[in-house]
C-alpha cells in the first residue's frame, strides 16, 4: 500500500454493475483510497452533496439519471472535482460529451487495473496544482484566472476544468514555442507516451471553442503539423499553423 495513496483520496465510484463495483472498491480500498459507492444516478448526486470526494470514477449508463447529466451536475457543484468516466461506451462522440461536460479522463470497459490505478494516482497529484500560481493569464479579449479557475471569453464567462485550466496554462507559459503532444502527455497528464491517446488534441479543440473569435481559424491555439501545439498571443509568427487533425479515431 502506497504513501501516496494513503495521504489523499476519498473516492466516488458510481457503477451500477455489482460485480465490477465490488472489485473496484475492495481494489482501490486496498490501495489505500476511501470509497463511497453509489449504483445509480440520483444516488451518487446524494452522496455528493452529502460529503467531500477527491475524484469521482463516473460510469456513464446509469439508472434513472446517466452519467452526463450526473458529471454536468458534480461540474457545476465543484469546479475543480477531477472526473473520470470510466464506461463501455467507446464511440467517440460519447467520449467527445463526457469531455465536453466536464471529464478529466475516459477510461473504457474492459481495462486493466494498473492503468486505472495510474491514472488515478496522476488525477489525484493534479487536482491542487493550482495552488501558488500566477493568478491570471490575458491574450486577445481573453482571461484566465486560474486560482479560481473561472474564464472570460469577450462578455461570456464560464468555467475551466483542472485539466482544461492546467493546459492552458503549461501552453500560456510557453508562447511562441512549439509543444509537443508527448511533452503535455508527460508534463499535463503525466503520462507515458505509449500510453498516448486522442485526448489531447481533443481538449486542445475544446479551448479553440472556448477562447477563438473563430475556432476553424484559430489566432492563439494553433496545431502545427508533425511537430505539436503552439500558443501564440496574437501576434504574428513565421511558424506555419494549419488546422486541427480530425479527432475521429
Amino acid at each position: 500500500m502506497s504513501a501516496e495513496a494513503l495521504t489523499g483520496g476519498k473516492i466516488l465510484l458510481v457503477e451500477d454493475e455489482e460485480g465490477l463495483a465490488v472489485a473496484l472498491e475492495y481494489n482501490l480500498a486496498e490501495e489505500g483510497y476511501q470509497m463511497v459507492r453509489a449504483a445509480d444516478g440520483p444516488q451518487a448526486l446524494e452522496c455528493f452533496s452529502s460529503a467531500e470526494f477527491d475524484l469521482v470514477i463516473l460510469d456513464i449508463m446509469l439508472p434513472y439519471i446517466d452519467g452526463f447529466e450526473v458529471a454536468e451536475k458534480m461540474r457545476a457543484r465543484s469546479p475543480r472535482i477531477p472526473i473520470l468516466m470510466l464506461t463501455a461506451r467507446s464511440a467517440q462522440a460519447d467520449k467527445l460529451r463526457g469531455l465536453e461536460i466536464g471529464a478529466d479522463d475516459y477510461l473504457t470497459k474492459p481495462f486493466h487495473l494498473q492503468e486505472l490505478l495510474l491514472r488515478i494516482r496522476n488525477m489525484l497529484r493534479r487536482q491542487r496544482w493550482y495552488e501558488n500560481r500566477p493568478r491570471r493569464s490575458v491574450f486577445g479579449d481573453n482571461e484566465i484566472d486560474f486560482a479560481s479557475l473561472s474564464a472570460r471569453a469577450g462578455k461570456r464567462r464560464f468555467r475551466l476544468t483542472p485539466l482544461e485550466a492546467m493546459l492552458c496554462k503549461y501552453l500560456t507559459d510557453r508562447a511562441g514555442r512549439v509543444v509537443s503532444r508527448q511533452e503535455l502527455l508527460r508534463e499535463v497528464w503525466q503520462v507515458q507516451e505509449d500510453l498516448e491517446t486522442r485526448t489531447v488534441d481533443n481538449f486542445m479543440v475544446r479551448l479553440r471553442r472556448y477562447f477563438e473569435p473563430d475556432p476553424a481559424r484559430p489566432v492563439y491555439f494553433q496545431n502545427v503539423r508533425g511537430a505539436g501545439y503552439l500558443f501564440r498571443k496574437g501576434e504574428k509568427s513565421d511558424i506555419p499553423a494549419v488546422e486541427f487533425p480530425p479527432t475521429e479515431p
